[in-house]
């Protein structure tokens, strides 16, 4: 099979085309080409959501027909066309799902609105080939969950995040700090030369019963950190700030998920594949700190390379790919979801009263 995939759902534009040949990864992904919006929305320190729309609009086309030149690809050849479908910025949703209707209808190709987070769920299978089941930890700009990937379409929700997302902290201690957008990669760029115990920052819901997360705390802790300093934060203090965030945010994950691991070990004996995805899985401390873990507790990190741990077609075209090998397609009247679990069955979560 061949197929299209398309990407809209935040602030980068990619189309690509793979296929499910025999062997690695570089060997499926046929093209994958990616257009970042981080120029765009730089100025404003953050993601706006119509400038994000706009930009989508601009460009989608003109990806779309150089993913399939560089795939060496006709239209003939495509055996669907995937798009995602939500959640995310319904704006740019919207773009992605209307483009890949329209190629759908005119050459006759099955449709597939992808979960974006089925997109991340299942690029590890694209990359190495993982056999479900498989714990799955999933950490980017708007989610942070555990999650046992049983199968296509079948998630089972573990934990989730009870106030803010992980990479939502890290841009917004990057802002605090004057670092600029994107945050997540600067704040981790700081780390490394910063001393980790110099401030005396918490450590979520660490040592706690459950698989939740929460981070606001924590983004609070680094603001009195800052304010507590009396002055403007020298570069030491900032790279000092920088690797105490990382390091707590990152005790704080494994922590969650190692209480997972007993979690998924109960529902599925034998089983022992972690994987972490999502834009926050790049990044290379976090990655050291769940490979320990793992070690520790007997199970198989597989966390795929950084370029595919951000937003990328290539991931919705393979999640495209295996829906259609499951019989999953969709009609041409999908409505696209700003709002889209995995887990639809999972319980709400409560904070000081407040769903989430």
């Amino acid at each position: 099979m061949i197929i299209l995939g398309i990407e809209t759902s935040c602030d980068e534009t990619s189309a690509a085309v793979v296929d499910d040949s025999a062997g690695a990864a570089s060997a499926r992904i046929r093209s994958n080409v990616v257009k970042s919006q981080i120029d765009e929305h730089r100025p404003f320190g953050g993601i706006v959501p119509e400038v994000a729309a706009r930009a989508h609009l601009r460009h989608l086309d003109g990806l779309i027909g150089r993913a399939m030149a560089e795939a060496g690809a006709d239209w003939t050849e495509l055996d669907g066309v995937a798009a995602t479908g939500g959640p995310g910025l319904i704006g740019g949703v919207i773009v992605g799902v209307m483009s890949g209707k329209a190629i759908a209808a005119v050459h006759g190709l099955p449709f597939l609105a992808v979960n974006h987070l089925e997109g991340h769920a299942l690029t590890a299978r694209l990359t190495d080939d993982l056999e479900f089941p498989y714990l799955l930890l999933l950490v980017s700009g708007g989610h942070c969950q555990l999650l046992a990937v049983e199968g296509v379409g079948a998630y089972r929700r573990l934990g989730t995040t009870i106030d803010d997302a992980i990479g939502e902290a890290f841009d917004k201690t990057a802002k605090m700090l004057g670092l600029g957008y994107p945050g997540g990669p600067r704040v981790e760029a700081r780390a490394r030369n910063g001393e980790p115990d110099r401030f005396r920052l918490p450590r979520p819901m660490k040592g706690r019963a459950g698989c939740h997360f929460s981070f606001s705390g924590l983004k609070t802790a680094v603001r009195h950190a800052i304010d507590g300093l009396g002055r403007a934060p020298t570069e030491t203090d900032i790279d000092d700030l920088c690797a105490g965030f990382q390091t707590a945010a990152g005790e704080a994950i494994v922590d969650r998920t190692a209480n997972a691991m007993e979690t998924f070990r109960g529902l599925h004996p034998g089983a022992n594949d972690l994987v972490a995805a999502g834009g926050v899985a790049a990044n290379g401390a976090l990655r050291t700190m769940l490979e320990a873990l793992c070690g520790e507790n007997g199970f198989q990190l597989t966390a795929p390379e950084p370029a595919l741990c951000t937003d990328n077609g290539a991931m919705i075209a393979w999640a495209g790919l295996e829906r259609l090998r499951a019989g999953r397609t969709d009609t041409l009247d999908f409505a696209p979801r700003p709002r889209w679990p995995l887990d639809p069955d999972a319980p709400a979560v409560a904070y000081a009263g407040v769903k989430a």
